[in-house]
C-alpha cells in the first residue's frame, strides 16, 4: 500500500510541474542572472544527499531541508516550508516499505501516534502561514539550535526495556520482535509511557507542520526514551509517521498556494532516490556516524537561519 502511495506522489508533483505557470521559473532567478535550471538542479542534489542521511538519522528530510534551502537558497520562507513537508513525506514513503520488509518499522506503535500527530500539524500549518517570514526564520533558526542541543545531550539506548508496560499499551497491542541485522541480537520489546507519548506526539506534529521540518528529529527520542522502543525500530517508525502526519500538513500549503512545482519537484525526486539508499544503510551503519553529522550541518544551518532571522546575515 504505502509503495502504491509513493507512486501516485511521485505523479502528481510532475503533474504539478506540467501544469506549473510559465512566470514560475522567474522566483528561481537571482542577482547573479544565473540559468533558471540552476536552483532546480542544485536543489536535487542537495535532496539526494539529505535523504541518504535523514533515513539512517530517523529525523525526516525536512529536518535538514527548510533551515538549508531556507539559509542558502533564494525562496521564499513559505515556498521552503511547504516543499519541506513535500520532502519529508517522500523520504518517508520512499524508505517506508523497505522499513516494514526490514522489521524496522512497528505499524503498531505508528497508528496511534500518527493519528494524533497529524490533527495537529493542519493546525500548526494554518498557524505557521500567518506568521511573518522574518519571524518564522529567527524562531526556525532557535528551533533549529535547539534540536542540536537535544541531540548533543540525549543518551540514547540501542534496547531500552519497559520494566512497567502500562494498560495503554497493553489495550493498543503495541508490542514486538526485533532481529538486528547487524549484530543478529533479538529483542522482545513492549511500549510503556504511551499516554504521555500520545500527548508529546501531539505537540510534535503542531511544530512539524508549523516550521515545515516534519519533527523527525523529536520522534525518534520520544519513542526511544520515552516509550522504551529499540533505536532502529525508533528510527524507522519516525519515517512511517512522517508519511501520514506531513501528508495532512501539506494539504494546507498547497491549499494556500505555498507550494511552488519548480521548487518541489526537483526537491522531492531528490529526497526519494537518496532515501532508498538510506533506508539500506540504515540496517549496517553506526547510528553514532550519522549523528555526528547531522548534528554538524544543523548546527550550521541553525546558525545561519538565526542570523537571517535577525537581518544579520541575509
Amino acid at each position: 500500500m504505502l509503495a502504491t502511495l509513493r507512486h501516485r506522489c511521485l505523479v502528481a508533483v510532475v503533474c504539478l510541474l506540467v501544469l506549473a505557470p510559465a512566470h514560475a521559473a522567474d522566483v528561481l532567478l537571482t542577482a547573479n542572472h544565473l540559468p533558471w535550471w540552476f536552483w532546480p538542479l542544485a536543489l536535487f542534489v542537495t535532496s539526494f544527499l539529505i535523504g541518504i542521511v535523514a533515513v539512517p538519522a530517523g529525523i525526516g528530510g525536512g529536518t535538514l531541508f527548510v533551515p538549508i534551502v531556507a539559509g542558502f537558497f533564494p525562496f521564499h520562507l513559505d515556498f521552503v516550508r511547504g516543499a519541506g513537508l513535500l520532502v519529508a513525506l517522500a523520504s518517508a514513503l520512499a524508505a517506508g516499505p523497505m522499513l516494514l520488509r526490514g522489521g524496522l518499522s512497528s505499524l503498531r506503535l505508528t497508528l496511534p501516534l500518527a493519528l494524533l500527530a497529524s490533527i495537529s500539524s493542519i493546525f500548526g500549518a494554518m498557524l505557521g502561514l500567518t506568521l511573518p517570514p522574518a519571524a518564522i526564520q529567527l524562531t526556525l533558526g532557535l528551533m533549529v539550535l535547539g534540536i542540536v542541543a537535544l541531540m548533543l545531550v540525549s543518551k540514547k539506548s540501542e534496547f531500552p526495556q519497559a520494566k512497567r508496560p502500562d494498560r495503554w499499551s497493553d489495550a493498543l497491542a503495541i508490542h514486538g520482535v526485533f532481529v538486528d541485522g547487524a549484530s543478529g541480537s533479538t529483542d522482545h520489546w513492549r511500549s510503556h509511557h504511551t499516554r504521555l507519548g500520545l500527548l508529546l506526539f501531539a505537540g510534535i506534529g503542531l511544530l512539524g507542520g508549523m516550521f515545515g521540518i516534519g519533527a523527525g528529529w523529536a520522534n525518534v527520542p520520544a519513542l526511544n526514551l520515552l516509550m522504551g522502543a529499540p533505536l532502529k525500530v525508533s528510527a524507522g517508525t519516525s519515517g512511517l509517521v512522517l508519511s501520514l502526519v506531513d501528508s495532512s500538513a501539506a494539504w494546507v500549503y498547497v491549499n494556500k498556494g505555498a507550494v511552488l512545482p519548480m521548487i518541489a519537484v526537483p526537491s522531492v525526486v531528490g529526497m526519494m532516490l537518496g532515501a532508498k539508499i538510506g533506508a539500506r544503510l540504515l540496517n549496517v551503519l553506526k547510528a553514532t556516524l550519522i549523528r555526528k553529522m547531522v548534528i554538524s550541518v544543523l548546527l550550521f544551518a541553525g546558525v545561519r537561519a538565526l542570523l537571517k532571522g535577525l537581518g544579520v546575515w541575509v
